[in-house]
């Protein structure tokens, strides 16, 4: 149904008061219908006479409200009109001029607006291209149709990249299990030579600090030695300098060769500093070596387990050839 079609029908079923599509319609016998609440508001203003009578509000031919009698074919029509146009359960708007209350039926290029034949000749619009609402919907009507072949062909296309995308995402997030193992794997290799230096490093820290205390203990024990023989060379010196003569030369030789010959002999290489003050290792070295020694190792591997098969396979040739 084209739209010329639907506004003149439009117009036939649309309540001269409201404007709007015809409800429970009432007919007047000069054959103008109204909606009922709409007439019977203009009855009750419009009251003339003594007899009750009313004018109609379109050609004011004088009715009375007894006499107003349900249109159900214009009834119907508009019921239909709504579902085509809107859908069951909507309102149709009129499709008129705003500013003029004039068919629709031009539109203007310039502004994209549709307007009526006073729209045209206003200053709004003056001297602008116009065109039927007919003839330029064709010409939408195949933009459009364009459009939507190209929006429908960009929609399919996201469709595929998000399909795309979310492929990638799963096998993104199984990569991330298989390299968290792998990292936590070779890293706690890592914490085991570390460990293992550690204990290392200790022990010998714990050596040379057993060492270093044997040789303390020893020359401590050496000195208290020579502290006791001159403590004791002291005091017999001092009695016999407080004592008799014969106190005091009883025994002098001995006496004498003593005084002159003990002298303190003082400890020597005594520890004070550690040997070798432990460095941490240098990470990055660490890394590099253990990422050498692994690719290393990954490489020999194959390699040595190529040539053991080859190894194994010869022996058992020579062994078949024996027993031949």
């Amino acid at each position: 149904m084209t739209s010329a079609v639907l506004v003149d029908i439009q117009e036939e079923v649309t309540c001269p008061i409201c404007l709007e599509l015809l409800k429970e319609p009432l007919s007047i016998d000069c054959g103008h219908s109204f909606c009922q609440t709409c007439i019977a508001g203009n009855s009750m203003e419009r009251v003339t006479g003594q007899e009750g009578e009313s004018s109609c509000p379109v050609c004011q031919t004088s009715y009375r409200l007894g006499d107003l009698r349900p249109n159900r074919h214009l009834a119907n029509i508009a019921e239909r009109l709504r579902e085509v146009v809107l859908g069951p359960g909507m309102q149709l708007k009129a499709s008129l001029c705003a500013h003029h209350g004039e068919k629709l039926q031009l539109f203007c290029k310039e502004d994209g607006k549709l307007i009526c034949w006073l729209c045209e000749r206003s200053q709004e619009h003056r001297g602008h291209p116009t065109l039927l609402m007919e003839e330029v919907a064709h010409e939408y009507q195949e933009k459009f149709q364009e459009s939507l072949r190209k929006l429908r062909q960009e929609q399919q296309e996201a469709e595929r990249l998000k399909t795309v995308i979310i492929g990638k995402r799963t096998s993104w997030k199984n990569q991330m299990g298989p390299e968290r193992h792998r990292i936590q794997t070779e890293f706690n290799k890592l914490r085991n030579i570390l460990d293992k230096e550690e204990q290392r490093q200790l022990k010998k820290l714990e050596e040379e600090e057993r060492k270093g205390l044997s040789i303390l203990e020893e020359a401590e024990d050496e000195l208290e030695q020579q502290s006791q023989s001159l403590r004791e060379l002291i005091s017999d010196l001092e009695l016999r300098c407080q004592g008799s003569a014969m106190e005091l030369l009883q025994d002098v030789s001995d006496v004498v060769k003593r005084s002159e010959f003990l002298t303190l002999k003082k400890p020597e290489a005594l520890p004070t500093k550690l040997k070798s003050m432990f460095r941490a290792p240098d990470l990055k070295r660490m890394l590099r070596v253990f990422r050498e020694l692994t690719d290393v190792q990954s490489y020999w591997e194959p390699s040595m387990l190529k040539h053991s098969v080859r190894l194994q396979n010869v022996e058992q040739n020579n062994q078949m050839a024996n027993v031949g």
